[in-house]
């Protein structure tokens, strides 16, 4: 099998499911060294960018809700409708933000909301057209898939229509946030009041057909099995074999500390490690993949720059959701550059097309 595998990487030729999950969870055999898993992914990833650099993007996520009545048990950063604790930013505190990330370098924003009842399709075009006339300049990539669903839903739209309306109040992009595990099974566990698996895909690929660009993620670690890891990418390649509007993929781990969750051991740098390597190689149509340092730190993502990721991710100027859980990584830009020089790369500030900024 790992030489019919190292074949196949050498030819450049796809690796099917039984290739895929024999790289993940051999099923009672000895592991796959992570060792070669990482050597055929980096060699992978130099194909697919630039091998002598890691880009990077300045950023801020900006949560401008944190009501949502989907109550995922992974999510320590929501409050159900009427807790004390809700809130909707006001346009004098969302602008502050985006003044703020401006000022220290920011050329995009990250706009979620979970879904929050008492907003609908309306609010959404209208801080967007807020936004675009205020800050004209910053690029807004904005509200997931789930959210994207609520929306249409709520205003008995179709996603299509939806997606067309925030398109022309100023959405430019669409996060991959929502995804999980796209399998029914791991979200009627985790998440079952939230879009399904084929909702979830359905919104991105009306995305796409409606010109805008979006990034894929997957959550792991939260109890799914390695064969539900394996079909999340396979559902992601078929879509971009359709579409090619998947810019980047993101994988990262579940963080479980204030959830309902909170039982379940956290994936650790090892495991975060080999997934990310077989994601790459999993995903041979797209270009970008993403280091994790938001929940894995400094270290583990230095080192996805040779299992994989060609791209350190944001500076992420504000980060809310993750931080809930209890963890707390920050890193600056300096330190982001350091790190990629410190591996003997280079680092480029791109936009969220992954065009270098001079």
């Amino acid at each position: 099998m790992l030489t019919r595998i190292g074949e196949k990487i050498e030819a450049e030729q796809r690796l099917d499911r039984e290739e895929l999950l024999f790289l993940l969870e051999p099923g009672g055999r000895k592991p796959v060294a992570l060792t070669l898993l990482g050597h055929w992914a980096h060699r992978v990833r130099t194909r697919k960018a630039d091998p002598s650099t890691v880009t990077f993007v300045v950023d801020r996520n900006i949560n401008y809700t944190n009501v949502c009545m989907s109550g995922c048990r992974f999510c320590a950063f929501f409050r159900p409708p009427g807790h004390a604790e809700g809130y909707v930013l006001d346009r004098d505190t969302l602008s502050r933000k985006i003044a703020e990330a401006i000022e220290l370098g920011a050329t995009q924003i990250l706009l979620q909301g979970g879904m929050n009842p008492d907003l609908d399709l309306a609010f959404h075009t209208g801080m967007l057209r807020f936004i675009r006339e205020s800050f004209p300049e910053i690029h807004i990539h904005g509200f997931s898939p789930p959210e994207v669903a609520f929306m249409a839903e709520r205003a008995r739209t179709s996603v299509d229509e939806t997606i067309a309306a925030l398109k022309g109040a100023g959405l430019a992009s669409i996060p991959g946030g929502g995804a999980e595990i796209l399998t029914d099974r791991s979200r009627n566990r985790i998440s079952p009041h939230k879009c399904t698996a084929d909702e979830w895909l359905a919104v991105m690929e009306s995305a796409h057909g409606a010109g805008l660009r979006t990034s894929a993620t997957m959550m792991f670690g939260h109890g799914e099995s390695a064969a539900e890891r394996i079909d999340h990418l396979l559902e992601l390649r078929a879509l971009q074999d359709r579409t090619g509007g998947f810019i980047a993929f993101i994988p990262w781990s579940f963080q479980p500390c204030h959830t309902a969750l909170d039982q379940v051991k956290e994936p650790g740098g090892h495991e975060y490690l080999r997934t990310l390597a077989v994601s790459r190689l999993a995903l041979d149509n797209f270009d970008n993949i993403q280091a994790s340092w938001v929940t894995q730190g400094a270290s583990v993502a230095q080192a996805a720059l040779f299992f994989g990721a060609n791209d350190f991710g944001s500076t992420m100027i504000e980060e809310n959701v993750v931080a809930a859980a209890g963890v707390s990584f920050r890193i600056s830009r300096a330190e982001i550059e350091r790190l990629i020089m410190r591996a003997g790369l280079r680092p480029v500030q791109r936009d969220q097309a992954y065009n270098a900024l001079v």
